[in-house]
Parts: C-alpha cells; sequence; structure tokens
C-alpha cells in the first residue's frame, strides 16, 4: 500500500498562488493515477484534478481549468498542484488521492487546508 502525505497550504490572498505537493512511499508510486480533491466546509468532496501514471493525460474540473496544473515526478514519488489565480472559492481542504492501476485499491492523505482571503 502506499502512504500519501500532502503540504504546501496556507493562507493566501485572491489572485495569488499556491504550489502544494503529495509524497508518497510505501509502494511503485509508477502504478498509481493520481488525483486531487477538494472538500470545502458544509459541501462533499470533489474531484479538482486527474494525472495518469505516466503523466500524459491530466485533466481538470471546469472550475480550475486555465489556473490550475498537476504534474508528478516519479523518481521523487511527488504529486505537485501549482494554483494560480486563486479565489475565495477555492478554499478547502485540499486532499491527495492514489489508485494502484491493477488493484483500483484506494488511498488517502490526511489534507491540507488552502485559504483565500483578504
Amino acid at each position: 500500500q502506499v502512504q500519501l502525505v500532502e503540504s504546501g497550504g496556507g493562507l493566501v490572498q485572491p489572485g495569488g498562488s499556491l504550489r502544494l505537493s503529495c509524497a508518497a512511499s510505501g509502494s511503485t508510486f509508477s502504478r498509481y493515477t493520481m488525483r486531487w480533491y477538494r472538500q470545502a466546509p458544509g459541501k462533499e468532496r470533489e474531484l479538482v484534478a486527474t494525472i495518469t501514471a505516466t503523466g500524459s493525460v491530466p485533466t481538470y474540473t471546469d472550475i480550475v481549468q486555465g489556473r490550475f496544473t498537476i504534474s508528478r515526478n516519479n523518481a521523487k514519488n511527488a504529486m505537485y498542484l501549482q494554483m494560480n489565480n486563486l479565489k475565495p472559492e477555492d478554499t478547502a481542504l485540499y486532499y491527495c488521492n492514489a489508485v494502484h492501476s491493477v488493484t483500483f485499491r484506494s488511498y488517502w492523505g490526511q489534507g491540507t487546508q488552502v485559504t483565500v482571503s483578504s
């Protein structure tokens, strides 16, 4: 199984940027499709972005398209989310998720808080 630890969250003003990181350990990172999810207070968890095992086909939810960029470095067992032009509605707890390409078992990190406020 894989262990996931997110970092990089914080407080930022509207229009600012943050880069989230997800560090993976305990398994072969390149065998996992990776995703970022987020959950705002009182709302359901929603998918933000997905990147395949090879990193060749990133996809985004419409509301972050053009502002967020997902990437991964399989040599470093890490995934990233570059978030630009942040808006107050991006405020949420951001989670890293890994799904094994063969077993489809799903793993979660503990989350990192992003707060966008002036």
